[in-house]
């Protein structure tokens, strides 16, 4: 394997910039994606456990004072504390996109940032709750960014119990037919089992990966007694827990509703050390990072190096980045929207402070609209599957459209000056740019126009 530092950047992380040092090797690599999250307090996103949850909280507060005294000379004043308080609400999640593209633009570890888009994607969600639209980037700060270096069995259990996914994947529908709940309910509760069978098949063993109808309704009765609390915080309420045993996959897992938690915990710990988990792992994250047909040597490779670390993740990446498959010089994989756009301004190397002072409109206007109309809403995918991964999925006509309209009118919006094309042309693609594209970027007319033909190039669109 020959380390390749512009490619460390182009494939592994979120582009070149003229800004920061390219990594010196692999070593480098984990080494920054293993060390202080520095992005992360220069860009602070809010926490569940915080700010985020307080905030949920008084607009709970609020729509229920304001249910109270509707009909009522109180009611207006009521209306328009809330609507103060979903302003402000609407006002945090646009500083955490901001923040969220500012991470990936001023980054030195890369990696880190790609590795974060990543696992967002495998245990997707979307905004079903009015309450919790505003706090989407919170579940990821919570469930999928404290655990990208550590054990893949504490992402997997954050990421399941944590309120976003639950509200999602309708898991406050989850009742034990036999539950206490269930025998004092007036109305017909029961089962659910959304969370059980995307915690099977989309999170862990992956379609075909061994499990039946049987393990998903066992799994789903497991499951039952896991609720949130206040729309902000996981908690286990027996009275609501269908008793056990359950058969899942061959094995008998849990017991007495009072010990719930402790059998779940021991259920998620070995499911996501299974062999198929991992492997179906290990393929999803080289089809990510390296092609959409990536060599079997190389998913091998990282299934066995996490399989044998006992799901420590840090083991697959490094087997990844050490497999001479994921160097192959030739472009593959082309760059999802928030990818092409955050590796354009890293390109740019736009001011830092372009973005911290840009108005809400503005932001919708520059990057969240414009990425919605490239195929990728923002933090509101298709369906619990998450984004597409086959490479045309990105490059229909109307994504091919909107790209190059971006890359014609953004950088103007971005940047005080623009930089001459023909230097930019190396810049952004580190000295492999194709000579047509070279040629593009001299022939240009203006700035404006060369830039833009660089950026909606083929050569940039991939990595």
């Amino acid at each position: 394997m020959v380390f390749d530092p512009a490619l460390a950047d182009i494939r592994f992380g979120t582009g070149v910039s003229p800004r920061f040092a390219r990594p010196t090797g692999v070593e480098d690599m984990l080494r920054r994606l293993t060390g202080p999250d520095r992005m992360a307090e220069t860009y602070p996103v809010p926490r569940f456990d915080g700010e985020a949850g307080e905030d949920i909280r008084e607009f709970h507060r609020l729509l229920q004072a304001r249910k109270k005294v509707r009909g009522t000379e109180a009611e207006t004043p009521a209306r328009r504390q809330l609507s103060k308080h979903r302003k402000k609400l609407r006002a945090a999640e646009m500083r955490s996109a901001r923040h969220i593209l500012l991470r990936g633009i001023m980054s030195e570890d890369g990696f880190r940032e790609r590795l974060v888009w990543f696992w967002t994607d495998h245990f997707a969600t979307g905004p079903r709750s009015q309450l919790h639209r505003a706090s989407m980037a919170s579940y990821v700060e919570d469930a999928i960014r404290s655990h990208v270096a550590g054990r893949f069995a504490d992402m997997l259990w954050a990421a399941e119990t944590h309120p976003i996914m639950q509200v999602y994947l309708d898991q406050q529908k989850n009742y034990g037919p036999n539950s206490v709940a269930a025998q004092k309910s007036k109305r017909k509760i029961g089962l659910n089992e959304n969370l059980g069978r995307e915690m099977l098949e989309l999170h862990t063993l992956g379609v075909g990966g061994g499990y039946t109808q049987a393990d998903v309704t066992a799994l789903a009765g497991l499951l039952t007694g896991l609720k949130v609390e206040k729309n902000t915080r996981a908690v286990f309420k027996p009275n609501a827990a269908e008793p056990g045993p359950f058969m899942i996959l061959g094995q008998y897992w849990g017991g007495a509703p009072g010990d719930r938690e402790r059998d779940l915990r021991e259920f998620v710990e070995a499911l996501s050390v299974n062999p198929v988990t991992l492997r179906h792992l290990a393929y999803k994250l080289a089809v990510y990072f390296v092609a959409d047909a990536p060599d079997e040597g190389l998913v091998e490779h990282m299934a066995a190096a996490m399989i044998g670390a006992n799901g420590d993740l840090v083991a697959g990446y490094r087997a990844m980045l050490e497999h001479p498959a994921s160097w192959a010089p030739a472009p593959s994989n082309v760059k999802p929207p928030i990818d092409f756009m955050v590796s354009a301004c890293r390109a740019l190397d736009i001011h830092p402070a372009m973005l911290e002072r840009m108005n809400d409109s503005n932001t919708k206007a520059r990057f969240l609209v414009p990425m919605s109309l490239m195929g990728q809403p923002w933090f509101d995918p298709n369906g619990p599957d998450g984004l597409p991964e086959a490479d045309y999925r990105w490059v229909s006509p109307q994504g091919l459209a909107e790209r190059i309209q971006w890359s014609m009118t953004a950088p103007q919006a971005l940047t005080t000056k623009l930089p001459d094309p023909r230097s930019f042309v190396e810049t952004a693609l580190a000295g492999r740019a194709p000579e047509p594209v070279k040629f593009a970027a001299k022939a240009a007319e203006t700035d404006w126009e060369g830039i833009g033909l660089i950026l909606s190039s083929p050569a940039f669109q991939r990595r």
